[in-house]
């Protein structure tokens, strides 16, 4: 007797729909187009009123450093209560913080005592104000293979289900400084067509994400590098050379900023995260291990300080009125 197929639709129709739905559940959402993306940043950030304790999640392009002068310039300005806590690795993208069977590569060099404390766990302390997120570059392998728009979303979510008045802030680096005029070019392009248009705009459609801010510290190496270049150089900085550190051979890191441009970068960390101006900070600094810091010469240190203050206030998406510090 032949079976009457009829009687199975209904059946196969129902797993259909519950396939569908499934997939539709865990398909991301369409990604902000700009002109919703640029509506987070209609209204600018009031200036933080109290001491701000602060996560950095990232890698190298983070470092031990940057938090530690970051800390140094807040307390320098007052802050005296500021703290921060980490959690690192080489080349690490924010997937593999957040995958537990994923190995974060140079996990024990970079988190050490007393930055690190472990990131799922620090965020669900609620203890901290402002959450500074970076990703692998590059940018396009970390968009491609590493969901960075979903993993941003994550650590958004994560953050704000603990701590709802959480400022979050995605740490906009550069990328292998081979060319000058092809970094300048593609420092310039990858903010808006990377950085913001891509994976801020894919992370910030997620429900629960909010409003996420930038710290455009490769735009302010950018800024830097293109005045330096105007002006010849200036004393203690002939050119863009001094930006990188040296590699244990002597040879020029391609990538890694020196304990001078990590000033630059600390700087802009600063006004961003304080709304606040940088120009007279000091500019004289310790590592994260208590050494001194490589310090720009004094000409070298004002420019960075007035530039890192151009690029945070004319960025919108910092959150920092454009007219922030005027009298």
């Amino acid at each position: 007797m032949r079976p009457d197929i009829k009687r199975f639709f209904p059946l196969a129709g129902l797993v259909c729909a519950i396939a569908a739905g499934a997939w539709y559940g865990t398909r991301p959402p369409a990604p902000l187009d700009r002109s919703a993306r640029l509506a987070h940043y209609d209204t600018p950030l009031p200036a933080p009123t109290t001491a701000m304790g602060k996560y950095y999640l990232g890698h190298s392009l983070i470092g031990p450093d940057i938090p530690a002068f970051v800390m140094q310039l807040a307390q320098a300005a007052g802050d005296t209560g500021a703290f921060y806590h980490s959690q690192l690795g080489w080349g690490a993208s924010l997937r593999t913080h957040w995958e537990p069977d994923e190995p974060i590569p140079g996990f024990d060099e970079m988190n050490l005592p007393p930055a690190y404390r472990p990131a799922k766990e620090a965020l669900e302390s609620g203890r901290y104000d402002a959450l500074v997120l970076t990703e692998m570059v590059e940018l396009k392998d970390a968009i491609r293979w590493h969901d960075s728009g979903r993993y941003t979303a994550l650590w958004a979510q994560l953050a704000r289900d603990h701590a709802p008045d959480i400022r979050i802030y995605k740490y906009e680096t550069w990328h292998e400084h081979l060319n000058t005029s092809d970094w300048l070019a593609r420092i310039d392009h990858d903010a808006e067509a990377l950085w913001e248009g891509t994976i801020l705009a894919q992370a910030k459609a997620y429900p629960g994400v909010g409003t996420i801010h930038v710290i455009p510290a490769g735009r302010a190496m950018a800024a830097f590098a293109r005045e330096l270049r105007a002006r010849g150089g200036v004393h203690g900085m002939p050119d863009t050379d001094a930006l990188f550190t040296r590699t244990e051979d002597g040879t020029r890191d391609s990538i890694h900023p020196s304990d001078k441009a990590a000033y630059l970068i600390a700087l802009v960390h600063y006004a961003t995260l304080y709304h606040a101006d940088p120009r007279g900070l000091p500019h004289r600094l310790q590592r994260a291990d208590g050494s001194a810091a490589d310090a720009p010469a004094p000409e070298v240190a004002a420019l960075m300080q007035q530039v890192a203050w151009d690029v945070v206030r004319r960025t919108r998406a910092t959150g920092v009125s454009q007219n922030a510090g005027d009298s």
